[in-house]
């Protein structure tokens, strides 16, 4: 099958410079006549060894290193040296490898940014520098073809808060996700960290701080600053993704809103959870018989990702059961800090996304409360006699014996979905849950978790509800497409098309959703789903037919495989 990693390129730098940048070194990989023609013989030992033997060498490298964090380390080193053989190490080693480089590893990783820092690694874009943003933008991208541009600006990192410019962390992460589960060309990708200062007084007072030692901006500053950057991008690269990643709850959906009519963009805490969730809950409710419109959900956390969550199921809702938007708002049960959202609650107390979504009083008499008139989670549960229960609070245990016990007795076979990451801040262990069940839980979780033995001795596989195995393809549909939105029923037939490979749908005992080692194909399988929804709708600016996108799809995905080089100083690739 052809594939886009180029088998003959032509490159115009030799000698160290080739050797030292990532994208164009083999290493030991490169050929004899390769050698002689790039001024490599005498700086690399004799034997040429291929792809295999390489990954074999840096895997029991890494085998080395026994604490997560220095193997995230190492992986970082050899990203800088060797793209090929990163990324071939990774697709060889994809589930132990994961959550080495993305979660929960890499929040290790930014959390000491400072203090473990080496060097670059994408575009830095501080506050006290907007002046001169342009020039440091196009220094940064002239001469490339940037398809993706992976943004954050650090204030929600990964469960652990703000993280100051050690945010680029994140953003270099995902984007290496988008190369080895997507097929996004990694030269045509750009991290990019938006350094508007810190709320985090360990990194304000501590003196190897790299970023801006500045309270964070906000306002219309902020607001300014964002957009100046966003601008710069529909200006240059008008067809490309733009990817919004770990924004404060304040600004995700806020800035999502603004520009998702302006250019390509996505915000993975909001649509890619919410995408990869509807594709749980679509094979939950296939296993039971049901409908999503059927279920009553409970979600306990309504900060970003709980909002996102139950914005997309509704969507689901609406566009596959036909329900109206109030009908479909109707099922859903949201609460934050201050227990259930209802009308009580006032102002003062419910944010205005959540207007939507607020309970009305009358519902709730006689349940109890506590002195502020707030109604808690178990109470809840209680009343609503929940089918599906959606915990993204990173507030561990919530969901306890008394709470699942309770749910159990209203439902055949409970939905639950203590999704909250890392692991030690789940919502329940889906062991307990399954106990308290009697085995009778559908369940998915955030962070992954071993098989659940039940009552008739066989093991029930837990679902890893991880967004890898949904935006990586939803980005790439829309890319390949150059469509001039993501929108939400392109997101949707993602999520149906990752549903569809279920691997309940054939055994209820199995996992609701695809084994993540099968990450890459389910990826391609969602993208050409994205992509032929982008064409039948007329989003797509390219001239294909839906039936061609899966071998358009197959040509232009980039894998890691070493080209063959030809040296051409005049015309090769490399050049400045």
């Amino acid at each position: 099958m052809a594939t886009a990693t180029n088998r003959v390129l032509r490159v115009a730098i030799r000698g160290d410079s080739i050797l030292t940048h990532p994208r164009f070194n083999k290493g030991t990989a490169f050929t004899h006549s390769e050698r002689k023609a790039f001024g490599l013989n005498g700086r690399l030992p004799y034997r040429v060894n291929t792809l295999e033997e390489q990954c074999e060498r840096a895997y029991d490298q890494l085998s080395t290193r026994g604490e997560p964090i220095r193997k995230n380390t190492f992986m970082q080193s050899l990203k800088d040296q060797n793209w090929v053989l990163y990324y071939g190490l990774l697709s060889r080693h994809v589930k132990e490898l994961i959550p080495i480089i993305y979660t929960p590893t890499q929040g290790d990783a930014i959390a000491n940014y400072s203090h473990l820092f080496r060097r670059s690694e994408g575009l830095y874009l501080s506050f006290p520098e907007q002046d001169g943003m342009e020039e440091d933008f196009l220094e940064m991208t002239r001469g490339r073809d940037i398809q993706l541009f992976v943004v954050t600006d650090s204030e929600a990192i990964l469960g652990i808060g703000d993280q100051g410019v050690g945010g680029i962390g994140i953003a270099t992460a995902k984007s290496a996700i988008y190369t080895l589960l997507g097929g996004m060309d990694p030269s045509k990708t750009l991290p990019v960290v938006l350094d508007v200062g810190t709320d985090n007084e360990r990194l304000l007072n501590d003196n190897l701080y790299v970023g801006w030692p500045n309270k964070r901006v906000r306002g219309k500053a902020y607001d300014r600053f964002v957009d100046r950057f966003v601008q710069l991008v529909r200006k240059h690269y008008p067809h490309s993704l733009l990817h919004f990643e770990d924004f404060g709850v304040g600004n995700a959906q806020r800035l999502l809103d603004i520009y998702r009519n302006q250019h390509t963009v996505f915000n993975d805490d909001v649509q890619g959870t919410g995408a990869v969730t509807l594709a749980a809950m679509m094979s939950a409710v296939g296993v039971t018989k049901s409908k999503l419109s059927e279920q009553r959900y409970v979600v306990y956390g309504a900060g970003t990702a709980g909002l996102g969550i139950t914005k997309q199921l509704r969507d689901g809702i609406m566009a596959i059961d036909k329900l109206s938007r109030e009908a479909a708002n109707a099922r859903f049960f949201l609460l934050d800090r201050h227990g259930l959202v209802k009308q009580s609650l006032g102002p003062a107390k419910i944010r205005d996304a959540l207007a939507e979504f607020v309970r009305p009083d009358d519902e709730w008499a006689g349940v109890p409360t506590n002195a502020d008139g707030e109604v808690g989670l178990l109470d809840v549960v209680r009343h609503v006699k929940p089918t599906v229960l959606i915990g993204c609070s990173t507030h561990a245990g919530a969901f306890t014996e008394d709470v699942v016990r309770a749910m159990a007795e209203g439902t055949e076979r409970p939905i639950i979905f203590p999704l909250s990451n890392p692991s030690r801040l789940v919502e329940v262990e889906p062991e307990l849950a399954n106990a308290w069940t009697n085995g009778k839980a559908l369940m998915a979780t955030g962070s992954p978790f071993p098989p659940c033995k039940m009552p008739n001795g066989k093991y029930y596989d837990i679902a890893e509800c991880n967004n890898a195995l949904i935006y990586p393809g939803l980005g790439y549909g829309a890319m390949i497409t150059q469509a001039r939105t993501l929108s939400d029923t392109m997101i949707i037939a993602g999520a149906r098309r990752l549903a569809a490979l279920s691997p309940a749908l054939a055994d209820p005992d199995s996992a609701l959703l695809p084994d993540f080692s099968d990450a890459r194909q389910v990826n391609t399988e969602v993208a050409i789903a994205v992509a032929e929804q982008a064409i039948a709708e007329g989003s797509a600016t390219i001239d294909w037919d839906r039936e061609e996108v899966r071998d358009r799809i197959a040509e232009r995905q980039w894998i890691p495989e070493y080209p063959d080089f030809i040296y051409d100083p005049v015309h090769g690739e490399g050049s400045t």
